[in-house]
């Protein structure tokens, strides 16, 4: 598990980020690695990271549960598996009912399923038992959706958990030390200057379900 390396750098887009995450990634051993992208920013990225490994690209279907009138600010996140997980402070500081976190949640899970099918055709599952699952995302801000997607691949039976991500808070480190195998990470920033992952790229355009979809198919 990497120690926080105090950096501050942008990049170009997704797959620029992939390719600069990639370049950390390979002077270690992985055994039978496997990249996981989180959908949908996280597949352009990963894909880059699994051309570089020679490793096949799969997703994992998580969500996050963004607080109504801040969507980026996460409630939580769900998942795959019936993972779900609860950031309690900031849903204390919100004041919502479990009514409305409830409505929120089912909302995501619909959305989820709706991804599922949509990627049916060119998403083949790959087997993650006794594998090295490499779960990909642009970035982590409160790292709730990155934990569902821990929980999701040791509950398929991963044999080690590797967060890979471009850019993080480093106060989300310990975090990340209780629930993988090991964190890797090309600029951890101080926390008094990170205000969201979209800061940290020239080009944070929104990645398409197409997009996905293309990506995936090519591998």
């Amino acid at each position: 598990m990497m120690d926080a390396d105090l950096t501050m750098r942008r990049f170009l887009d997704r797959r620029d980020a992939g390719r600069q995450l990639a370049a950390q990634l390979l002077p270690r051993a992985f055994e039978r690695p496997v990249v996981l992208g989180l959908p949908r920013g996280g597949v352009p990225v990963g894909y880059e990271v699994a051309r570089a490994l020679a490793a096949p690209l799969d997703v994992l279907l998580v969500g996050k549960l963004g607080v109504p009138w801040q969507p980026e600010l996460a409630l939580g996140a769900v998942g795959e598996q019936g993972v779900r997980v609860v950031n309690d402070d900031v849903l204390a500081s919100t004041r919502l009912s479990l009514d409305d976190f409830d409505a929120i949640e089912i909302r995501e899970r619909q959305v989820l399923a709706d991804r599922a099918r949509s990627l049916a055709g060119v998403r083949h599952p790959v087997e993650l038992a006794g594998c090295s699952a490499v779960i990909v995302d642009d970035g982590i801000a409160t790292g709730a959706t990155m934990r569902a997607a821990c929980q999701i691949a040791r509950a398929r039976e991963a044999a080690r958990v590797i967060v890979a991500v471009p850019v993080a808070p480093a106060d989300c480190l310990p975090t990340f030390r209780a629930v993988a195998d090991d964190f890797v990470c090309v600029s951890v920033v101080r926390s008094g200057r990170f205000f969201g992952v979209g800061q940290f790229y020239v080009d944070f355009t929104a990645t398409t379900e197409d997009e996905v979809a293309r990506l995936l198919a090519r591998t």
